[in-house]
């Protein structure tokens, strides 16, 4: 039986995906399949390549500030274009160039370069704004159809960086003709996808929607949108997996990389909450 796993977007909350898949590790679940948008893409590329799951953590550490500078596109220059050029330029805060850079230099040391180098199956879906499409980064290319194209001949920091190129944060990742974005903007858990490479059973990693209180800022009010948004997008996708794993990481913002200790053990610890069930599902 081959067991995949579907990775969700959810900013610098993503690491609780590492988490998830220490404790899979520890309980003898093995993953053959993985899949992730976003941020989830961000570890599930590390993971296919062979990077156990508490070094992708110390990776996260070690690159998630710069990685997450806003500062890298100042809003006056978007502000000034628009004065000048009496038009929005398409694009975001940061360029996004560092997570490619990061990520091909890691593949780089791993002998690999284009995500079909990797060996473990693994699916990464982004957006073209251009023809308003789900495309579908992979090493095992399906058919492709009218409504999901596949790619394989991409670089593996090209990829992570198109699916999460995150609306108005990033700037698109520009790919040949091709302009993508988040692919949480159409697949933001790509359930199916794992399951299209051959997965019998699948597991699904998403993020509980935050409460809304007196006490909540504009950065919660803003993740909780997005937990919304991105949970009815993937509603389809999480009827068809085998577990949904809902992790709760307290109020952690999409930039906030400060709380990366806490989102590991949060993903961590519930998965070993429900590793009875998860073992169970799976049996």
């Amino acid at each position: 039986m081959l067991i995949g796993i579907a990775l969700s977007g959810g900013g610098i909350r993503g690491i609780a995906h590492a988490g998830v898949l220490k404790a899979l590790e520890e309980s003898n679940i093995q993953i053959d399949i993985i899949g992730g948008t976003s941020s989830g893409s961000l570890v599930s590329v590390l993971y296919a390549m062979g990077f156990s799951p508490y070094y992708i953590f110390l990776l996260f550490k070690r690159y998630a500030k710069n990685l997450v500078n806003l500062d890298a596109v100042p809003i006056i220059n978007t502000i000034g274009n628009f004065m000048v050029n009496k038009k929005f330029q398409i694009c975001g805060f940061n360029t996004g160039e560092e997570i490619g850079r990061v990520y091909d230099e890691l593949a780089k040391n791993r002998g690999i370069k284009n995500i079909s180098d990797i060996k473990m199956p693994i699916v990464i879906p982004a957006v073209d704004i251009n023809d308003a499409k789900k495309y579908i980064f992979t090493n095992d290319p399906l058919k492709n159809t009218n409504k999901i194209k596949y790619i394989s001949d991409i670089s593996v920091g090209t990829a992570v960086r198109a699916s999460s190129s995150f609306p108005g944060i990033f700037c698109p990742c520009e790919y040949k003709n091709h302009k993508f974005l988040d692919g949480g903007i159409l697949d933001n858990i790509p359930v199916k996808e794992v399951r299209k490479q051959g997965a019998d059973k699948v597991i699904a990693v998403n993020f509980k929607a935050d409460i809304i209180d007196e006490n909540s800022n504009f950065m919660d009010i803003s993740m909780r949108t997005l937990d919304i948004m991105g949970n009815k997008i993937s509603e389809e996708n999480l009827a068809d997996s085998d577990f949904v794993l809902t992790v709760e990481t307290d109020k952690t913002g999409l930039l906030d990389y400060e709380k990366l200790d806490n989102c590991y053990k949060f993903g961590y610890d519930f998965c070993i909450k429900n590793i009875k069930k998860i073992k169970s599902i799976l049996s």
